[in-house]
């Protein structure tokens, strides 16, 4: 019998790390199991395995039935993916992988925000089609120096991505829970920070607090010449209504990297072409998702280790 300690992978999150875990543990891969050999392995393992790793935005439920549970390790920021509820009735400590993963994800957001004001993806099809030849120059796009860049949850990658838009001409507005001590315009509401956006970006979580607070209200708040981008998650918006707004002009434009039902993206989306549309890839770089792996282990080594987690997420 292995004298490492026994660890479940929850769901298949990185490849890279999870080959890492399994040299450095006993694992035990979830996924590959159905319901009932998942209930079977986790019976087995009753007081002989106390750590989970997970991706953050999924968590298999049957590690809940662990009843020594102590620790989920979990890769990614956003750990919408945990159950909370039964987390704290079995008092188990989470972790998460914050910081590693800031720049690569405002890096997107800027992408998306200089794809979708200059028409970049539109310009590059015109060209592949030849319309260029044809037709003549292709069609104006929107300048940024002196629009005002709202932010919607001006965390740690809402940081980020502010330092990357100043350099290009634009205003930082922002909305949190509290004002923060920050050289920004705070504007106390959802609605307010729309009315006085240019660009609305979005960096909220996922949950049942922030499903749909992008909804068609806010979206005619933006109105007809602003746009909105989201790489928070994507259960904060109103799909539904924003593919209307896009269809009926009710907003210029959208880049989204995020969904509601990942990676199901609804067909009234598909059909607008104002809007640029990416799978997910904030933190998809090579770089950044070994940093997060990383992380991940290294949260795993200490809570083995009895040494105080790297980063660990406070629920409570």
């Amino acid at each position: 019998m292995s004298e490492l300690p026994n660890l479940i992978i929850a769901n298949q999150f990185h490849p890279e790390t999870v080959a890492k875990l399994d040299g450095i543990y006993n694992t035990h891969h979830l996924w590959t199991l159905n319901p009932q050999e998942k209930l079977a392995l986790v019976k087995t393992l009753k007081d002989s395995c106390s750590a989970v790793a997970s991706a953050s935005w999924s968590c298999d439920p049957a590690v809940y039935n662990l009843e020594s549970l102590k620790f989920i390790g979990c890769f990614g920021v956003g750990v919408d993916g945990v159950d909370f509820d039964k987390a704290a009735d079995l008092n188990v400590r989470v972790s998460n992988t914050p910081d590693v993963l800031n720049d690569a994800v405002a890096d997107i957001a800027i992408a998306l925000i200089l794809g979708i004001t200059r028409n970049i993806i539109n310009a590059d099809a015109y060209v592949r089609s030849k319309s260029w030849q044809i037709s003549g120059p292709f069609e104006f796009g929107q300048g940024l120096q002196g629009k005002t860049l709202g932010i919607l949850g001006l965390g740690r990658i809402g940081e980020a991505i502010a330092e990357r838009a100043l350099p290009l001409g634009l205003k930082i507005a922002y909305h949190n829970r509290h004002e923060k001590k920050v050289p920004y315009s705070y504007l106390s509401s959802i609605d307010e920070l729309a009315s006085n956006s240019d660009i609305l970006l979005c960096m909220l979580p996922g949950g049942a607090e922030t499903k749909h607070l992008i909804n068609e209200t806010v979206l005619r708040k933006l109105g007809p010449d602003g746009y909105f981008i989201n790489v928070g998650r994507g259960s904060s918006v109103d799909e539904s209504a924003l593919a209307r707004a896009l269809s009926e002009g009710q907003i210029a434009g959208a880049g989204l990297d995020v969904y509601e039902n990942e990676p199901r993206v609804p067909d009234a989306l598909l059909a607008q072409s104002n809007l640029i549309l990416l799978p997910h890839i904030g933190s998809a770089t090579e770089q950044t998702r070994t940093a997060m792996g990383q992380l991940v282990i290294d949260n795993l080594d200490a809570y083995f280790a009895k040494e105080p987690l790297l980063t660990e997420y406070h629920y409570r």
